[in-house]
């Protein structure tokens, strides 16, 4: 008898499982989740003693709650499928010259822009890819350069609203649009710009750098922490300590 088999069956049916419960763990979908396994519990029990009625009763609960676990959990549902992108077998690692380059270029663009009071939104690429991200706004394939960088920040550009990504380190679009988080205890003083950067943080390790137009300051954020009113020094020793993490 064959007993790999079976054995292979229980290993992979454990880590599904159990990454399935690590995902939930924190979540307010934790709850439901055991909440649905006390109903499948219970729906054994009634079948096994064959009560018609509840046996039926339970099937329609069963069908409502697909529909009302997908609108109830659209966001855990979202950072779900957002996560399968980032274990990816083959990535691109940012060299140190080109880090060097979008640490120089960026620096000089921020500072232009809190100087003219225009503001920006930046996400650079790290491990976890951005594509999806790319495709929703307009593709540039452009090299990093920090005039650039300012003349698609002026409000009078139709790209100066969304975000702009840089990958590979190119500026791979402009004008896209990230997912607003929807963190209630982040302070009301910050704008779209400041919770677009936050939802995405939330779902990427990018490394996103928001230049506000209001308080005329640079703020970076990466995974989900803020790092607010930063010099010219200390946010390229930030951009470079993000980037080089492992």
């Amino acid at each position: 008898m064959q007993f790999w088999k079976p054995v292979t069956e229980v290993v992979i049916l454990w880590i599904l499982i159990y990454h399935i419960l690590l995902f939930f763990v924190g979540t307010r979908a934790l709850q439901a989740l055991r909440g649905i396994i006390i109903l499948i519990v219970a729906y054994l029990i009634i079948q096994k003693f064959d009560f018609f009625v509840l046996i039926t009763i339970f099937k329609g609960l069963f069908g409502i709650s697909v529909i009302a676990v997908l609108v109830i959990f659209q966001p855990e549902i979202r950072q779900g499928l957002a996560n399968l992108g980032k274990n990816q077998f083959f990535k691109y690692n940012l060299k140190s010259e080109g880090i060097e380059v979008i640490i120089k270029e960026l620096g000089q663009a921020c500072e232009n822009l809190v100087e003219n009071n225009l503001g920006a939104l930046i996400a650079i690429e790290k491990n976890d890819n951005l594509s999806t991200y790319i495709k929703s706004g307009e593709i540039i394939d452009a090299r990093i350069c920090s005039d650039l960088i300012e003349a698609i920040f002026t409000p009078n550009n139709p790209l100066h609203d969304g975000g702009m990504i840089i990958q590979r380190p190119r500026i791979a679009a402009a004008g896209c649009f990230f997912p607003l988080t929807e963190d209630q205890q982040l302070s009301r003083i910050f704008g779209t710009r400041h919770r677009a950067a936050v939802g995405l943080s939330e779902e990427t390790d990018a490394v996103i750098i928001v230049v506000s137009e209001e308080r005329k300051d640079i703020s970076i954020i990466y995974r989900k922490r803020f790092y607010r009113d930063l010099g010219r020094q200390q946010f390229e020793a930030k951009i470079k300590e993000f980037l080089l993490e492992k």
